[in-house]
C-alpha cells in the first residue's frame, strides 16, 4: 500500500459524515403490521356498530352472491386451485375482523356544514368511538380526516381535531392506540410544517406526550407530485413533518380531476396514477412513510348479481392492479368493497406461495452452509419475507408457515 490508514482518515470520517446524512433521510421501511385497507366513512354516519356492521353486510353479499368455490372464484377471477381456500379465509375475516383501519371523515365525504352541526357530529363521533373502544370493536387503526389547509377550511379542521381529542380525553381518560389522522389535499410543504406546529400546540395544552400525533398526507395534488419550484414535492413534505408522518395515501378523483382527465378516465388503474404512485415509491422508499392506493367508486346499485358483480370485478381489477404495483394498502368506502378486497389480497398472498416459502428457506440453508446451487439476492429474498408476513397480518395465512 502506498497510503497508510493514518493518510485516508480524514476520507474515512467523509464518508461516516455522509453515511450518518442519509441514514436521517432514510432510516428504513417502516415495521409493524400496514392494514390492507383503510374504510372511509362519514361522520355523520359513523356509529359503535360501524366495523361490524359493514363485516355483517359483505358477508351477507358474499354468500348470496357467491354460496360455493366455484361462484367464488368467478366472481374474484380467481384460480379453481386455490378458489376454496381463498373463500373459506375471506369469510372468517368478515366475520372476525372486517375493516382493518377505519377512517371518520369531516372532510370530502362528509361535505361543509354549519359550526353547530359539525360540533355535534363531533360529540356523536366521540360517543360511538369511546362505546367501539370500551365494547373491543373498534378496528386496530381508526382516526379522523379533517379538512384541507388548501381550500379554507383550516379553522374548522383544528376545531374539529382539538374538540374531538378534548373530549375523547375526558370521555376515556385516555387516547387509545392506532389513532392517525389524515391531513388532505396537501399543495405546499408549508401547510404541513403549520399543521405540525398545531399538533405540537395541541399536544401539550391536552397533556399528551409530544410526538404522540402522528398524521398520513394525502397525495391527491399535481403539486405534491412537482411542486411549485418544479421539483418532486414529497420530499419536502417529508422533512416538514418532523418525524410525525406514517403514511402517504393516494387521491385518485381529485388527482385525475387535476391532470384534466374526463370523468370517465378518472380511474384508479388509468396511466397518470400509475406516474404519480411511481413517483411516490421512489420519493419515499426507505424513509419509514407507508405507501396506500385509493379508492374504487364504484358501488351497487342494489342486490342484483348484476350490480354486486359489476362492482366486485372492478373493485377486484383495481386492488390487483395496486398490488402489482407494490401497493398493498387501499380506501374502500363501501361494505360491497370487503369481499373483493379481501379475495384478491388472499388471493395475491396465496398464488404461489409454496415456492415462496421454499426459496426463502433454502436462502437461509445456503447462508448456514447447507445448500447449494444459484439462489436469490438479499434484496430479493426481503421482499418475499415481507410478503409472507403481510399475507399472516391479513389472515391469508397462517403464523406457522414462515420459515
Amino acid at each position: 500500500m502506498n497510503l497508510s490508514v493514518a493518510s485516508i482518515d480524514d476520507l474515512s470520517a467523509r464518508v461516516d459524515a455522509v453515511r450518518a446524512e442519509h441514514d436521517r433521510h432514510f432510516p428504513g421501511p417502516a415495521t409493524g403490521r400496514q392494514p390492507v385497507h383503510t374504510v372511509y366513512v362519514p361522520a355523520d354516519r359513523f356509529s359503535p356498530s360501524t366495523p361490524t356492521d359493514f363485516g355483517a353486510e359483505a358477508l351477507r353479499l358474499l354468500n348470496t352472491h357467491t354460496p360455493g368455490a366455484g361462484s367464488f372464484g368467478t366472481a374474484f377471477g380467481i384460480d379453481p386451485e386455490i378458489a376454496g381456500t381463498v373463500r373459506e379465509r375471506v369469510a372468517a375475516k368478515l366475520a372476525a375482523e372486517p375493516v382493518e383501519d377505519v377512517r371518520v371523515d369531516f372532510e370530502d365525504g362528509y361535505g361543509v356544514r354549519d359550526d353547530a352541526e359539525e360540533d355535534a357530529h363531533i360529540a356523536q363521533v366521540v360517543e360511538a368511538v369511546a362505546a367501539a373502544y370500551q365494547g373491543r370493536t373498534l378496528p386496530h387503526y381508526w382516526g379522523l380526516r379533517v379538512k384541507s389547509f388548501a381550500d379554507g377550511g383550516h379553522v374548522r379542521a383544528m376545531r374539529t381535531l382539538d374538540g374531538f381529542l378534548t373530549a375523547l380525553r375526558d370521555r376515556l381518560g385516555r387516547l387509545p392506540g392506532g389513532f392517525t389522522i389524515t391531513f388532505p389535499k396537501v399543495v405546499m410543504a408549508e401547510h404541513v410544517t403549520i399543521f405540525v406546529e398545531y399538533l405540537e400546540r395541541l399536544e401539550a395544552a391536552l397533556g399528551l406526550p409530544p410526538g404522540i400525533l402522528r398524521f398520513e398526507v394525502q397525495v391527491e395534488t399535481t403539486e405534491a407530485i412537482i411542486d411549485h419550484q418544479g421539483r418532486f414535492g414529497l420530499r419536502a413534505i417529508v422533512e416538514a413533518a418532523a418525524g410525525r408522518l406514517t403514511a402517504a395515501h393516494f387521491g385518485v378523483f381529485d388527482y385525475t380531476a387535476a391532470c384534466g382527465l374526463p370523468p370517465a378516465e378518472q380511474r384508479l388503474d388509468h396511466p397518470a396514477c400509475d406516474f404519480a404512485r411511481h413517483a411516490m415509491q421512489v420519493s419515499l422508499a426507505g424513509t419509514g412513510v407507508r405507501l396506500s392506493d385509493g379508492s374504487t367508486n364504484v358501488v351497487p346499485r342494489n342486490d342484483g348479481p348484476d350490480e354486486v358483480n359489476h362492482t366486485w370485478a372492478v373493485h377486484a381489477a383495481h386492488v390487483r392492479h395496486s398490488l402489482r404495483h407494490g401497493f398493498y394498502q387501499g380506501w374502500d368506502m363501501h361494505p360491497a368493497h370487503l369481499p373483493s378486497r379481501y379475495a384478491a389480497v388472499y388471493a395475491f398472498h396465496l398464488s404461489g406461495v409454496d415456492e415462496v416459502i421454499g426459496r426463502v428457506r433454502a436462502w437461509h440453508e445456503q447462508a448456514a452452509g447447507k445448500g447449494d446451487g444459484v439462489l436469490d439476492e438479499p434484496a430479493t429474498i426481503k421482499a418475499l419475507t415481507a410478503r409472507l408476513r403481510r399475507a399472516v397480518d391479513c389472515g391469508a395465512l397462517d403464523e406457522s408457515v414462515l420459515p
